[in-house]
């Protein structure tokens, strides 16, 4: 029998689980080649974002930020239709270690290695746009907006960077649940389309966006400094320790508080507690003979 209507809740929360379970156990090749791609796709959204937010101060604030959040939805819709591993996403892998599923060393090893894949992934697609000069389109407006975004990220506090990264991906973990309830790369991709750009409107963090969005600033500040003179854009807090230390990290912290702890755990304790818990109980009542 074929269903159109979506699945509920409580199945998707049992898909989830089991996703959780098959992405714990790739084998490390495949899931770092899977984690490159996600870095590479993830800053395919974010070049295209800030190709078409290039220009957006004529607009009003909210509609320039709704078009770059809108054409960002690419990088988790190539995650999540063609198949990769992403870190802020795989967050979810919560529900199935918290159900037993999945050891505490799983789920750590699959977190690692798709955050370094991401990271290679970004970094490396950053060096290509930067080899491709595209930043000096539009007589270098490209590159001024790839600098401004990357300075004003390297310039927040820590607890606001924490706090931007708790909601950035609450909203990225929501996408992903969502998509749980699809039977079709239609539903999927109309699931990411609002969450994703709720969040990148916002102006919340995305620990693996921002290892696209600040390299790309990084590689033209270091290696093109007449571009960035010409530019004349202040890039005084756009260092490598504050990509790391000032973003990279605390919003990394903040990923993993929204995804796993206010997704992740609160859908397993709505949906995946109760379950366990009966079969614990049927399993300790004594058969009657």
């Amino acid at each position: 029998m074929i269903r159109i209507d979506a699945f509920p809740p409580a199945e998707m929360a049992e898909r989830a689980e089991n996703v959780g379970v098959a992405k714990a156990n790739l084998d490390f090749l495949t899931m770092l080649g899977l984690a490159i791609l996600a870095g590479a796709f993830i800053a395919l959204g974010a070049i295209f974002m800030t190709t078409v937010t290039t220009g957006a101060k004529d607009l009003p604030f909210g509609v320039g930020k709704f078009l770059g959040g809108l054409v960002f939805c690419l990088g988790l819709i190539l995650v999540v239709v063609a198949g990769a591993e992403l870190f802020t996403g795989n967050n979810l892998i919560i529900m199935a270690f918290m159900n037993g599923k999945v050891t505490l060393g799983q789920l750590l090893r699959n977190w690692g290695i798709v955050y370094l894949g991401n990271l290679i992934g970004s970094v490396a697609t950053a060096a290509v746009m930067f080899v491709s000069r595209q930043y000096t389109l539009a007589n270098g407006a490209v590159g001024a907006n790839a600098l401004t975004i990357a300075n004003a990220k390297t310039s927040l506090g820590f607890a606001q960077a924490v706090a931007l990264g708790i909601m950035c991906n609450a909203l990225v973990c929501l996408a992903v649940w969502l998509c749980f309830s699809a039977r079709t790369t239609t539903d999927k991709i109309l699931s990411i389309v609002f969450p994703i750009t709720a969040f990148v409107a916002a102006g919340f963090e995305h620990s693996v966006a921002n290892m696209y969005l600040i390299p790309i600033g990084l590689f033209i500040k270091w290696f093109d400094p007449a571009f960035v003179e010409t530019a004349k854009v202040s890039v005084s807090s756009l260092t490598l320790a504050n990509f790391l230390f000032a973003n990279l990290l605390p919003v990394t912290i903040g990923n993993i508080i929204g995804g796993a702890g206010m997704v992740g755990v609160v859908y397993w304790f709505i949906y995946l507690r109760p379950k366990r818990a009966q079969q614990a109980t049927t399993k300790a009542v004594p058969a009657k003979r």
